[in-house]
């Protein structure tokens, strides 16, 4: 793959406007992923399988109950990090990368393992490390160094 390690770095505005398509799937992809839980609360509330005591409904009890509200939470955040490492890892492009021509890799034009993936996610500041690739002379943002990767701007086809 030595034609992926010539091609020009993303930019900034590049960067952020991926980013903001991607934010709005991800939204949508949480809302399905919540509506999955509750619906399964609600069906297990309909057999009498269970009931919410003090709580008023499915999305009082996944948010105040002092187990479930953590359960959800990490729920929710497993599948955000899981759209980025999925995609990330088997063809370098969320869907909005895709529709912005951007790859992440590796310098030598090679995907990027699941610990890079990780190491994105955790240094990214929820996309905000992005302002920091004007900084940069490479192009990188904050978690493209500590992950050891590079987004690239691919040919028009």
């Amino acid at each position: 793959m030595n034609s992926q390690n010539t091609l020009p770095k993303a930019g900034l505005i590049r960067r952020l406007s991926a980013w903001l398509y991607d934010a709005f799937i991800i939204i949508a992809i949480e809302m399905m992923a919540a509506g999955l839980v509750v619906a399964i609360f609600e069906a297990l509330v309909a057999a009498g399988v269970m009931d919410y005591g003090q709580y008023l409904d499915a999305s009082d009890y996944l948010t105040r109950h002092p187990l479930w509200s953590v359960l959800f939470t990490l729920y929710l955040a497993a599948v955000w990090i899981g759209f980025f490492v999925f995609f990330w890892t088997r063809a370098g492009q969320t869907i909005g990368m895709r529709a912005w021509k951007l790859r992440v890799q590796n310098s030598d034009g090679s995907l990027i393992s699941v610990t890079q993936a990780c190491i994105r996610i955790a240094t990214s500041a929820f996309g905000l490390s992005n302002l920091s690739v004007p900084l940069d002379n490479q192009k990188r943002g904050f978690h493209d160094v500590w992950a050891k990767t590079e987004v690239v701007v691919l040919p028009t086809v």
